[in-house]
């Protein structure tokens, strides 16, 4: 049974650092690519980064290029996601997700697995 559990996420100051886990169970991290998601209210899914299997290539969204970085912990199953910079255009509810292919894709409809989120809020 796949599972994600996302945990990190909370509250951080304009210019601060939130660093998010998603730890993973029922398959193995390496074999399918795996994302990074977030939802604001009244917007859209907007897709943040992924990385592929097996040679672990990563794709980033232009609001967090240079900011945001994405990797995974083979030993741990868990992927994370640091986020620095923090600015009043991040705060969403942060959301890991796998559609259990090799590829990363930025279409959220292809993603059958989700966690339940985690809430990231920026304020000073």
């Amino acid at each position: 049974q796949v599972q994600l559990v996302e945990s990190g996420g909370g509250s951080a100051q304009p210019g601060g650092s939130l660093k998010l886990s998603c730890a993973a169970s029922g398959f193995r991290l390496g074999y399918y690519a795996i994302g990074w998601f977030r939802q604001a209210p009244g917007k859209d899914r907007e897709a943040l980064s992924c990385i592929s299997s097996s040679e672990g290539s990563t794709i980033y969204a232009p609001s967090t290029k240079g900011r945001f970085a994405i990797w995974r912990d083979g030993t741990k199953n868990t992927l994370y996601l640091q986020m620095n910079s923090l600015n009043f255009e991040d705060p969403a509810v942060y959301y890991c997700a796998t559609s259990l292919a090799s590829k990363c894709t930025t279409d959220s409809s292809k993603y059958n697995y989700w966690g339940q989120g985690t809430q990231v809020t920026v304020s000073s």
